[in-house]
């Protein structure tokens, strides 16, 4: 059914390129968004210990949900909502944590033992079982949040949608993303990862590890087990030498650092905290 349903979106999208008044195959279209809430499918996927491979044909069927779909009004109690794609239902049966006003749109999802404090999560996320969203965090379109993470107050992961191949945020297993932290434009976060509060990552951010005899930068990733913390480096310019954003690597997880006042001690002494 996967396979079919691939060719018949991808059909649709060719046919869709550049003719707005093209026929679109609106019942393949809903069926895979379908697949994507129940989480029989997801728009990126680990690949082994390499890239995430990304399903760009269910980014495209995404994209089309939203040119099939007309504005509809939704009321829930006094609150008032008119969009184009529903809100998620059936947390109940799904065995997750909503509390109000937590919302979810409808082609996400959520397994279950996740709690979403007041947040958002978009079209096209994944959700971990375990996972904690904290409140006003937000999860963006078609970001990949794994299990047992712990999303603090006020993170904001990036969405992505176009172009459909580009990989979306991936927060790997057990990671721990601190207080107001910005992760964008494709950044994975490795496995049991740690990011201080007030972090802020895109595609071009250094995340410098200083511990050796020389410097060793990753762009794009955090390592797995990587305890990171906001810093600058200085860069010249015309005009001066001047402190650009970067984020410095000050050490590893471990047993003793596991638990969240292990963790905050260790941050408090790079000047720091989880928030």
């Amino acid at each position: 059914m996967i396979a079919e349903l691939q060719q018949r979106v991808a059909a649709t999208w060719a046919a869709a390129d550049g003719d707005s008044g093209a026929t679109l195959d609106v019942e393949a279209i809903e069926a895979t968004v379908a697949a994507l809430d129940r989480g029989e499918l997801r728009v990126a996927e680990p690949d082994g210990a390499g890239p995430w491979r990304v399903n760009a044909w269910v980014k495209q069927a995404v994209l089309l949900f939203f040119r099939v779909r007309g504005l509809e009004t939704t009321e829930v109690g006094p609150f008032e909502y008119h969009d184009k794609i529903p809100l998620k239902r059936g947390f109940a049966d799904d065995g997750v944590r909503v509390v109000p006003p937590a919302t979810v749109r409808y082609g996400a999802h959520v397994e279950a033992g996740a709690v979403l404090m007041p947040s958002y999560v978009n079209i096209g996320a994944w959700v971990g079982a375990g996972t904690m969203v904290d409140t006003w965090a937000t999860v963006g379109s078609c970001a990949q949040i794994g299990r047992g993470v712990h999303l603090a107050g006020g993170v904001g992961i990036g969405g992505v949608l176009e172009p459909v191949q580009a990989a979306p945020v991936v927060i790997e297993d057990g990671a721990f993303i601190g207080s107001r932290c910005i992760v964008v434009e494709g950044v994975r976060v490795g496995a049991r990862a740690v990011l201080g509060a007030g972090v802020v990552l895109t595609a071009n951010t250094p995340v410098i590890d200083p511990r050796g005899a020389e410097p060793v930068e990753h762009r794009g990733s955090v390592p797995p087990g990587a305890i990171v913390v906001p810093g600058s480096r200085a860069t010249a310019f015309p005009a001066g030498s001047y402190g650009m954003p970067c984020g410095l690597i000050i050490g590893e997880r471990t047993e003793a650092t596991d638990d969240k006042v292990g963790l905050n001690e260790l941050l408090r002494e790079a000047g720091s905290s989880m928030g």
